[in-house]
């Protein structure tokens, strides 16, 4: 068992916080983990990368080579589309439809979503939108990473434990609207993948 996942996002969306949870579940799960993240967090709304390499047997690089990711997994449009050299034939892009406009040229979604769907395996959707009738706006991330979690080998109850475990000191609310959003994220996609 390989996968090779990059992680794409601005600045104070969540994405180091999945990535986090995934490396805690991979351990629990017995597996080797290997990480490299790119990020300026005094910036919020600057890029935030991060390579997660999790595997069943010794992983020798941290960093992902072009054309071999097996999941490309971001909360921002254009972030994911930034990363599309790395995704192998046959690996899945998994993203946010709702864009973070930091830049002054920001293309038009058609534009974008037109170049997402050329990739082929893609699951896009409004995942903040999902967050918020959830009740749980913040945990637009934790919708990404249930939509992502079909295609990652990591026993999901595993991911759900890191999740708890992540967010115990918050509080059963929070922790609770965390699951819910990882839960609403996970269905959509086993919902796509199975019709």
């Amino acid at each position: 068992m390989k996968t090779d996942i990059i992680l794409a996002g601005v600045g104070g969306q969540g994405i180091l916080t999945i990535a986090t949870i995934l490396g805690a579940a991979a351990l629990k799960d017995n597996l080797y983990l290997k990480q490299a993240e790119v990020h300026g967090m005094s910036q919020r709304g600057g890029d935030v990368q991060s390579n997660l390499r999790i595997s069943s047997n010794p992983i020798h690089s941290d960093l992902i080579p072009y054309g071999s990711a097996d999941l490309i997994v971001s909360l921002e449009p254009m972030e994911a589309l930034r990363y599309i050299p790395y995704l192998s034939k046959e690996g899945w892009v998994v993203t946010n439809t709702n864009p973070f406009v930091n830049i002054d040229n920001y293309p038009e979604m058609k534009e974008v979503e037109s170049e997402l769907e050329r990739c082929g395996n893609v699951v896009a959707f409004n995942m903040d939108e999902t967050a918020k009738s959830l009740m749980s706006p913040r945990s637009s991330n934790m919708v990404l990473l249930g939509a992502a979690s079909p295609f990652i080998e990591i026993n999901v109850e595993e991911i759900e434990s890191a999740i708890i475990n992540l967010f115990a000191k918050k509080g059963e609310k929070i922790v609770n609207g965390n699951l819910e959003a990882f839960r609403a994220g996970r269905k959509y996609t086993e919902n796509l993948i199975n019709s």
